[in-house]
């Protein structure tokens, strides 16, 4: 149990340390990025609703096709 304690303890020390290592973004890097994912998502958005309102227009054309 004292082991386990002592290996959560120095996991806490070296994750602290790691963490004095990291480079964060400025104000103006996060703004880009937030605009990129923000587009991005747009774009996604996009491809899906194109794709629903195509496969919604094949089902309704095969549906009349059939008659059901």
């Amino acid at each position: 149990m004292i082991q386990k304690l002592m290996d959560t303890r120095a996991f806490v020390e070296e994750s602290y340390t790691e963490l004095q290592r990291v480079t964060w973004p400025d104000f103006e890097q996060l703004k880009n990025a937030t605009f990129v994912i923000i587009v991005f998502s747009m774009i996604v958005a996009l491809i899906i609703l194109i794709m629903d309102f195509s496969s919604r227009t094949v089902m309704d054309l095969i549906f009349r096709i059939f008659g059901a």
